[in-house]
């Protein structure tokens, strides 16, 4: 049995946070010739910070994976509003981006991304599965401790 995206959602009791207007001159997102490029998403919820913090200072391995994935669910989000609300009509995830706020001896970056990868797959199936990278920076936005971008591709109209 095919289960949408937004039936996936619903059986792992995950709802779309709100989406608040960027900070500064630039888009959520922006759609160009059937890919959707997802700027930057933070772990907000609802617009509220909710992790604050270096990876392996403040904020441990587990809670950095944690606002990985609701760095993700924003980016769920942002590809809802490009598509109308209708997730179906996402193809694929194409690329993630991760960017970890972690203390320099941390290692473990992939780790903390693939709590957004996992998301990506829960949601979408195997049109989550995507290619991928993951870097430690030494700041983020706003203090958060990770960072996603996506892009994505939209499913042809005919």
């Amino acid at each position: 049995m095919t289960h949408t995206p937004k039936q996936r959602l619903e059986a792992l009791a995950l709802s779309l946070p709100c989406i608040v207007k960027p900070a500064g001159n630039l888009l959520g997102f922006k759609v160009d010739r059937g890919q959707i490029y997802v700027s930057g998403q933070l772990p907000l919820e609802d617009g509220t910070v909710t992790y604050v913090g270096k990876v392996g200072e403040a904020v441990s391995k587990g809670e950095a994976y944690e606002a990985a994935k609701l760095a993700a669910l924003n980016v769920v989000s942002q590809l809802s509003l490009a598509t109308d609300g209708d997730l179906s009509k996402i193809e694929d995830i194409v690329k993630v981006s991760g960017f970890v706020n972690c203390v320099p001896d941390f290692t473990e970056i992939a780790a903390v991304i693939n709590g957004a990868s996992d998301l990506f797959v829960s949601v979408f199936g195997d049109l989550g599965s995507h290619a991928r990278f993951a870097i430690g920076v030494a700041s983020l936005p706003r203090g958060v401790p990770v960072e996603i971008e996506v892009i994505a591709r939209l499913r042809d109209k005919g």
